[in-house]
């Protein structure tokens, strides 16, 4: 596959993944395609400060075009700004044996790579922890070039994924990176909703604001299968077989009550939440929830 012509629906896919050089591209093309047009990022700093200009390109925000320069040059120009305040991004990936179903790790990945991407681009360090049982990888914020190729490699290279069925690792991870900064989760969240809110209330306590990232496959959310089906539990290995058109509805409304709750769970600690689809193009997952994070700042 020539990697020099990855359109956005592309961007998804699995055969891209799997070296740091696809990796980089994929968040590159994430980032580049689908922020422009966004007056600011979901992770600029504390205040900004005028840096430069740059011609015009459809979909910025009007608000920042010079008109002085357009009635010397005839040319329209927007100002472009830089973050005074850095923000420390602790990316924070679940690389159990759950997030290998169905993509769920290469969105995972790419969802991350992403970000740091962006939030290189925006001069803030990125840190990365992945995590399963206990803590597979831990690499501090840093804000370098070569930091973020470090970064790539750790998401793309083979991963183990343990299992993992609590979520007490996370207060570990609380106290690796314990500056106030941007903390982002990524996970499907297979946990107790009892730990999970221990948990964040120890990310809270440090005064982080958080994103989560609920990564879940429609095979979870829909159930689209018919007749005998035999379901196996990646943490512990237990299986059941049953017949799909059996237990669909109540399924999916298990589903749905699990999700709504774990919603509620972030609402009550501040958190954000969003819920990603595994086969959802990475571009049109995120292009709601940036526009929507831009509108607060």
């Amino acid at each position: 596959m020539n990697t020099s012509f990855v359109t956005p629906t592309q961007l998804t896919s699995s055969e891209l993944l799997g070296a740091t050089d696809d990796l980089e591209l994929i968040a590159q093309r994430v980032v580049e395609g689908f922020m422009h047009g966004l007056h600011q990022s979901p992770f600029v700093g504390f205040s900004v400060e005028f840096a430069s200009h740059r011609e015009y390109m459809p979909g910025d925000d009007l608000k920042h075009i010079n008109w002085r320069l357009f009635g010397r040059h005839e040319k329209l120009f927007v100002k472009e700004y830089d973050a005074e305040t850095n923000v420390e991004v602790h990316l924070i990936v679940d690389a159990s044996r759950s997030m290998i179903a169905a993509g769920k790790w290469s969105c995972a990945a790419m969802l991350a790579a992403a970000l740091g991407h962006l939030a290189i681009r925006q001069r803030d360090a990125i840190g990365l922890t992945l995590f399963a049982d206990q803590i597979q990888t831990h690499l501090r914020p840093r804000c370098t070039a070569d930091h973020q190729l470090e970064v790539l490699h750790a998401l793309s290279r083979p991963q183990d994924h343990p299992a993992c069925e609590t979520a007490r690792v996370l207060h570990e991870v609380a106290e690796l990176s314990p500056r106030r900064g941007l903390k982002v989760l990524i996970s499907d969240f297979y946990f107790p909703h009892d730990e999970l809110a221990d948990a964040f209330a120890h990310f809270r306590h440090y005064g982080h604001e958080m994103i989560v990232f609920h990564v879940l496959t429609p095979l979870e959310t829909a159930m689209p299968v018919s007749g005998p089906v035999r379901f196996r539990d990646l943490e512990t290995g237990e299986e059941i077989v049953t017949q799909a058109e059996a237990i669909r509805d109540e399924f999916v409304s298990a589903v749905n009550q699990w999700q709504s709750e774990l919603k509620t769970l972030c609402q009550r600690y501040e958190i954000d939440y969003l819920a990603i689809d595994s086969e959802t193009p990475l571009p049109i997952a995120l292009r709601e929830y940036f526009q929507r994070r831009s509108e607060l700042f």
